[in-house]
C-alpha cells in the first residue's frame, strides 16, 4: 500500500511539474505577444515609444490541487507586463468626448483623430497577448489556428482576469453598443494578422523562450533590443533562403531568353496587322513553328 501511495505521489508530482512548465510557457507567449504588439505594432503605426517592463512573481503560494486545476491560473501571474499603454486614463465614453471637444472647434478634430488611433492601438496590443497564447496552444496541440476557429469571445480562455478586465474597460467606453461588436471584430482581425506575420511570430517566440528562462525583471531596453535583433535576423535568413532560388532563376532564364531571341530571327515575324487577320488555326501553326525552333536550339546546345 505504501509503495502504491509513493507511486501515486510521484505521478502527481510529475503531472504538477508538467502543468507548471506548460502554464509558464502560455504566460510567456501571452506577455511576449503583448510586448511585441506594444513595440512593433506601435512602431509600424509611427506612434510614440511607450516604456514597459516584464516582472515576475513567485508561484509558491499555489497548492498542487490548484496547479492541477488550470482555471486557478487566471488569478496568478508568473510574469506580467507593466506599462505600455498609450492611453492611461480612459474617458467615460469616447463618443461623448468626441462630441464635446469637436463641437464648434474644428482645431480639435486632428487631436481626437490621433487620440482614437492610439486608443485603438492599445486595444489591438491587448488582443495580441491572448492571441499569441492561443497560437502557442494550437501549435502545441497540433491544431489549426485561423479566424474560423478562434474569435474575440474565445480569448477568455487565454490569459488572466486582469488583462480581460482592462480590455473590457476600453471596449466599454469605445462606441455605442451597436458599433462596439463590429469595431472589436475589425481590431481582432488586425491583431490576428499581426500574430500571423512570420517575422512578428519569430520575434514573439524568441522573447517567450527568454521569459521562460527568466525570473527577474526584464527591462524595456532589453526587450526592444531582443525584438529588433530577432526581426533583423529573420529578414536576413529569408534573404539567404531566397538567394539560391534567385540564382537558379537567373541561371535558367538567361539561356531560355537567348534561345527565344535566336528563334525569332529564324522565324518570319508577322506584324500586328497580319496577326489580326490570322485565323485561330494559322496562329496555332505559327506557335508550333516557334516551339519547333526552340526545340532545335535546345538540341543544338546539347
Amino acid at each position: 500500500m505504501a509503495i502504491l501511495e509513493i507511486k501515486q505521489n510521484q505521478i502527481t508530482t510529475a503531472l504538477t511539474q508538467a502543468k507548471l512548465v506548460e502554464y509558464k510557457k502560455c504566460v510567456a507567449f501571452h506577455e511576449a505577444g503583448h510586448a511585441a504588439g506594444i513595440y512593433l505594432n506601435n512602431k509600424a503605426k509611427c506612434l510614440p515609444a511607450i516604456y514597459f517592463k516584464i516582472i515576475f512573481t513567485k508561484m509558491s503560494c499555489l497548492t498542487k490541487v490548484e496547479i492541477m486545476d488550470g482555471q486557478t491560473f487566471k488569478d496568478h501571474h508568473i510574469a506580467q507586463l507593466e506599462g505600455g499603454r498609450l492611453i492611461e486614463m480612459l474617458p467615460p465614453s469616447l463618443d461623448s468626448l468626441v462630441f464635446k471637444l469637436t463641437k464648434n472647434n474644428a482645431a480639435m478634430v486632428q487631436l481626437l483623430t490621433d487620440y482614437q488611433i492610439a486608443f485603438e492601438a492599445d486595444i489591438v496590443n491587448l488582443l495580441i497577448g491572448p492571441l499569441a497564447e492561443a497560437k502557442h496552444v494550437a501549435n502545441h496541440d497540433n491544431e489549426l489556428f485561423n479566424l474560423r476557429l478562434i474569435n474575440a469571445k474565445a480569448l477568455k480562455n487565454y490569459g488572466g482576469n486582469l488583462g480581460l478586465a482592462l480590455l473590457n474597460e476600453y471596449l466599454h467606453c469605445f462606441f455605442a453598443n451597436h458599433q462596439k461588436e463590429k469595431k472589436l471584430d475589425a481590431l481582432f482581425i488586425e491583431a490576428f494578422n499581426f500574430i500571423n506575420n512570420d517575422a512578428n511570430w519569430a520575434a514573439i517566440m524568441k522573447l517567450a523562450d527568454y521569459i521562460v528562462g527568466s525570473d527577474t525583471t526584464i527591462g524595456y531596453d532589453e526587450i526592444v533590443s531582443m525584438l529588433d535583433t530577432s526581426i533583423a535576423s529573420f529578414k536576413e535568413r529569408r534573404v539567404q533562403a531566397r538567394h539560391p532560388q534567385d540564382e537558379w532563376l537567373k541561371f535558367t532564364s538567361n539561356p531560355i531568353k537567348s534561345n527565344y531571341a535566336k528563334s525569332l530571327k529564324d522565324l518570319k515575324h508577322p506584324c500586328q496587322a497580319e496577326l489580326d487577320t490570322m485565323s485561330p488555326l494559322e496562329k496555332d501553326v505559327l506557335i508550333l513553328k516557334l516551339f519547333n525552333l526552340l526545340e532545335e536550339q535546345d538540341v543544338g546546345a546539347d
